[in-house]
């Protein structure tokens, strides 16, 4: 049997999920995990970053491609 499904407006989701985080954790454990996954985001980011600072293209892509044609 198919049923369908509405999609909620972003806005009125964004509130659902927030009120449920809210209601069950709290909110200081709602906001401290709202901001986790952007923390780690960030420093992901800079990570990356800071590897593609030093990083040679020529080089990175020459090693890319050869083991791809190597594999093959």
């Amino acid at each position: 049997m198919m049923t369908t499904e509405t999609v909620m407006p972003e806005e009125q989701l964004i509130r659902q999920a927030t009120d449920a985080l809210i209601n069950n954790l709290g909110i200081m454990e709602a906001t401290r995990f709202l901001t986790i996954n952007r923390q780690s985001r960030l420093e992901s980011v800079d990570r990356h970053r800071l590897w593609q600072s030093g990083l040679d293209k020529e080089e990175f892509f020459n090693e890319v491609f050869a083991t791809k044609k190597q594999a093959q």
